[in-house]
């Protein structure tokens, strides 16, 4: 699969690290000349990774959003084109907003009028998506939004970076109560000084 990640920072650079691992073709969309941490990327994936956010969506399937959340209403008319591929909003809108929204999920939807918005890769620390296994077994992603292909496509994408399972947490109306999620992990790994090598794992009885 063609995927282009907005933003290569801690997540961006885990999930492409990942995903060229797991045969997907990935494209880092950034800005020109390139960051430092763009430049510390680059030396892990390959510079011919690296392309301007238009053009790295225009040559993929999907689009896998890891900017700030503050940052989003900039990107967004940089997407150009989205019709007919999946956008995923790996982001946390816990210390900023993108001004009036409540999420970048929000903001994504309203401005692209996009339906192929999901939630997900947001609900853990960027060690455990370049590593999601724990003493033999995957450990557990999480997904909302109202499109099902598009959550098919980001559990699948999840599944083959190590999850072990992907589970729908619900519509829309779930992906603030998802945002949640992600703060309880903060709130245990770092807050209450548990350590970032902690993760989620559904298990039954």
């Amino acid at each position: 699969m063609n995927i282009a990640i907005i933003g290569t920072g801690n997540v961006g650079g885990a999930l492409a690290q990942q995903l060229l691992k797991a045969g997907h073709n990935v494209l880092m969309g950034a800005k020109f000349p390139l960051s430092e941490k763009s430049i510390r990327l680059a030396t892990i994936i390959g510079e011919d990774r690296f392309a301007a956010i238009e053009n790295a969506v225009k040559q993929s399937e999907v689009v896998i959003i890891t900017t700030p959340p503050d940052v989003v209403l900039q990107i967004i008319p940089e997407l150009a084109n989205i019709k007919g591929k999946t956008i995923i909003d790996a982001t946390n809108s816990i210390r900023s907003k993108p001004g009036d929204y409540p999420t970048a999920f929000h903001a994504i939807k309203d401005i692209t009028k996009s339906d192929a918005v999901v939630k997900c890769f947001n609900t853990t620390g960027f060690e455990n998506m370049l590593n999601p296994v724990y003493k033999g077994e995957g450990i557990d992603m999480f997904c909302a939004g109202n499109d099902k292909i598009a959550k098919q496509i980001a559990g699948q994408l999840a599944k083959d970076i190590g999850f072990a399972s992907c589970y729908d947490f619900g519509n829309d109306d779930k992906v603030e109560l998802l945002e949640k999620l992600a703060l309880s992990w903060i709130n245990l790994a770092i807050m209450q000084g548990h350590g970032r090598d902690i993760a989620f794992k559904v298990v039954r009885r």
